[in-house]
């Protein structure tokens, strides 16, 4: 039977959702969409979700007698696209994509044994990994997916607001200088690759497939050295100067991308998605970093 009813429970992770009322009549229409979902991939539930995603519903299930994963995800500007990206990348180091319902936002995705996290596996090159795997994900892809010059222009014109609402928890030349990062960046002409715009080490994972794929893609088309950005930010592998900037001097060399390039559009990235985050001041480290580097 699916998981609905007395038995279903919404992850503590989406709870945040309740403060949007597009999130909040999503959360209430979760019992129904994880009933059909199940209806319509044939899907055998029995465990209970994942507790990590706080923009989806994800759960173990069995497809065949095979093991899979179900997600439904909550579908906004960053995630319209996921299943595109994934049918683009075809399991070329990210998570295969088995089946999909748009109307539902659900898709079936394979499953990643043993699924441990970058971010939590020492003793290995972490960013030799992450290198390889953007070696295999930067294809080239325009449409369906949001171009990154449109984003950044987004990102632009909510920052300075997103600032005072904050109650302005960082000096104002970080923000303006993320602005113009963006307005400038966004104005050349550049190679159009796929983008996954929240590669970082909570989104990669161990696999018997590959060593590692990537999942949750947030996927954009634009620039290459976009790229490095959630990287470079990612303090999972280490909140000092010198550990980010390592990552940005490696990962733009092994890539053959502008380094300069990628540093504002770090800074620009960084930024925008700095105010809504538990660890702003973390990204606000990284911008003055980047900006004395």
């Amino acid at each position: 039977m699916p998981q609905s009813g007395p038995e279903f429970q919404i992850p503590n992770a989406l709870l945040w959702l309740n403060r949007r009322e597009d999130g909040s009549n999503w959360l209430r229409s979760l019992p129904d969409l994880l009933a059909a979902a199940q209806s319509s991939f044939d899907l055998e539930l029995s465990e209970p979700p994942f507790s990590g995603g706080n923009v989806s519903y994800v759960l173990p299930a069995k497809k065949d007698n095979n093991d899979v994963v179900l997600k439904i995800a909550f579908i906004d500007r960053e995630s319209r696209h996921e299943a595109d990206a994934l049918k683009l990348w075809n399991g070329n180091g990210a998570v295969k994509l088995l089946a999909h319902n748009a109307e539902l936002g659900a898709l079936v995705l394979e499953r990643c044994s043993p699924g441990a996290l970058l971010a939590g596996t020492p003793g290995i090159d972490q960013i030799g990994v992450l290198s390889g795997l953007l070696q295999k994900l930067l294809v080239p892809a325009n449409t369906p997916f949001t171009p990154l010059a449109r984003e950044a222009e987004i990102w632009a014109e909510a920052m300075h607001s997103d600032w005072l609402k904050a109650g302005k928890p960082c000096e104002k030349r970080l923000v303006d200088v993320a602005v113009d990062a963006l307005k400038s960046l966004s104005q050349d002409d550049t190679e159009t690759v796929l983008l996954h715009q929240d590669l970082h080490g909570h989104n990669i994972l161990s696999a018997d497939r590959e060593a590692w794929l990537a999942i949750d893609p947030k996927p954009l088309s634009g620039d290459p050295a976009f790229c490095l950005s959630p990287i470079v930010r990612s303090f999972e592998f280490g909140h000092t100067k010198e550990a980010a900037l390592h990552r940005l001097d490696r990962l733009s060399a092994d890539l053959g991308l502008d380094r300069e390039r990628a540093r504002f559009w770090t800074i620009g990235q960084t930024m925008a998605w700095a105010f809504s985050s538990d660890h702003a001041y973390r990204h606000f480290d990284t911008t003055r970093w980047l900006l004395a580097s």
